[in-house]
């Protein structure tokens, strides 16, 4: 797929390209609303303080990691068409309770559940995977995904101005987090309509159970139950935090941990329900996949989007602190690590489209993950600023190629299990953020630096054991195996009987 096709809006698949991209905009637009507009609400709140601020930022990355892997469940079962427009709706709602709330509770609990929000992603990574073939995945979806990551950018940019110019006054912060939670809802109602799941009623495959990954050995289930806990077990770090803060008491924050705990046994019990039963009637072999692969992209998720989400929230402090400049300079400076997006993210899809290997494409960019933050680790006042500058951009080239390349070996997996693979994936970025910002508040900037770049050391390390190759990665059609066919013939019958 060359870069030309984008504007070939005639086009069905890049239609629903444009229509998709967006959704992801728009959605992220309003996900990180909060953090361009913290001074003024600082400002016109007396009662807020820099670390009720410091929270809120946890609590918008928490509620993203049980959301994706719920929204991945639901992907694969109604689709993404309505799953994106309903997350687009339902989610307007605490933006508009946090734009106009009025006490502490309000503004956190709206703030957490509107971090749900961040699910969105693989929507879109679930609707591209639809339109667009094997060879072309790629850079679809690192299109897909550049733009729509542009919305954290475009809000830092645009929602102040909007404040002050549209709205004025110390209150101008709500009026702009609420006119974008409108938009968001408008545009959800607006793509419901708009587009269709794939471009015709079978591109849709559903899988067998959708309330659990599917495993094909029970080495696997084991694997899969490993890497499950993680995903709701970290948010013990955000109970703890809300707690030493003096927001929660011992007694809430003991019910806090025990409910985490229910899920995550919740959650392996569904494990064991979904696949025994599979397992012990024996999973035909062209119906197998490798989730080893699957557990390998989770740690480059963790290690590149993860990443990305802590630096972001710790990089204009450093840029300012550490070369003396002005809030204005160094926030400029460091939004080019999300500008960077616009080309890298697109271009990491591109290069494992055409490279011939994802594979050998993934390691390539998690090894220069580990080289760009050791240097960025290296920086002090006494490196001239342009080449701080510098190596800031080369790093983000790798971080946001490589999620371009993670998210462009996904669909080649299993594409029955495109939602909820990506769901994992996906929310192991957030686990990342999770633990990242919460290390960052221990360790000085190169520290936190250096321990990123040993995170991408590790999931290379992990990505060169586990990652395999996969099937049919470059082919004009996904992969359809026996059971694939016999879900199709199934949902063909189904829809006759009802017509």
């Amino acid at each position: 797929m060359k870069v030309s096709a984008v504007f070939k809006f005639r086009n069905p698949e890049i239609r629903a390209l444009h229509l998709t991209w967006i959704a992801f905009f728009i959605t992220f637009y309003v996900w990180f609303n909060m953090a361009p507009l913290a001074s003024s609400m600082l400002r016109s709140v007396d009662w807020l303080t820099p670390d009720d601020i410091r929270l809120f930022a946890i609590c918008n990355v928490a509620l993203t990691i049980p959301a994706r892997i719920l929204v991945g469940m639901a992907l694969d079962r109604f689709g993404p068409r309505r799953v994106f427009s309903i997350l687009m709706v339902t989610m307007s709602i605490p933006a508009l309770v946090f734009a106009f709330g009025d006490t502490m509770m309000q503004l956190l609990i709206s703030r957490l559940v509107l971090s749900s929000i961040g699910a969105s992603f693989v929507v879109g990574i679930h609707m591209t995977a639809l339109w667009f073939k094997p060879k072309d995945i790629g850079f679809a979806e690192g299109f897909y995904a550049g733009w729509g990551n542009f919305g954290s950018a475009a809000a830092a940019m645009s929602l102040p101005t909007i404040a002050l110019t549209m709205y004025g006054g110390d209150e101008g912060w709500r009026w702009a987090i609420a006119q974008s939670a409108v938009v968001m809802a408008a545009y959800g109602i607006y793509y419901w309509f708009a587009i269709t799941d794939g471009p015709d009623e079978r591109a849709h495959r559903k899988p067998r159970k959708a309330a659990a990954l599917e495993v094909s050995t029970w080495g696997d289930m084991i694997k899969l139950i490993i890497w499950t806990i993680p995903l709701v077990g970290v948010l013990a770090i955000l109970v703890w935090r809300i707690q030493v803060m003096g927001y929660l008491s011992a007694t809430g924050a003991l019910i806090a941990y025990l409910v985490i705990v229910a899920i995550v046994i919740y959650q392996i019990v569904q494990i064991l329900r979904v696949n025994i039963p599979i397992l012990k009637k024996g999973v035909p072999e062209d119906d197998k996949y490798p989730f080893t692969s699957v557990a390998a992209l989770n740690s480059t998720y963790f290690a590149n989007f993860g990443a990305e989400l802590a630096v972001v929230s710790m990089l204009p402090m450093f840029f300012e602190e550490t070369w003396g400049l002005n809030a204005a300079a160094a926030g400029l400076i460091a939004a080019s690590f999300a500008f960077v997006n616009l080309v890298a993210r697109p271009m990491g899809g591109m290069v494992s489209d055409r490279m011939g290997n994802r594979r050998f494409v993934m390691l390539c960019y998690m090894f220069g993950i580990c080289v760009g933050f050791l240097m960025m680790g290296m920086l002090n006042s006494s490196w001239p600023l342009i080449v701080a500058i510098a190596i800031t951009i080369f790093t983000s080239v790798f971080v946001q190629g490589a999620e371009g390349a993670t998210f462009g070996i996904i669909p080649s997996i299993k594409r029955r299990l495109t939602g909820q693979i990506s769901g994992m994936a996906g929310a192991y970025g957030n686990v990342g953020a999770v633990v990242y910002l919460t290390i960052f508040t221990f360790v000085t900037p190169s520290q936190f630096f250096y321990i990123i770049a040993g995170g991408a050391l590790i999931s290379w390390i992990i990505c060169f054991i586990w990652l395999k190759e996969p099937e049919g990665a470059f082919d004009d059609e996904y992969y359809v195996s026996s059971v694939d066919r016999m879900i199709e013939e199934q949902e063909i019958a189904n829809a006759s009987k009802t017509t």
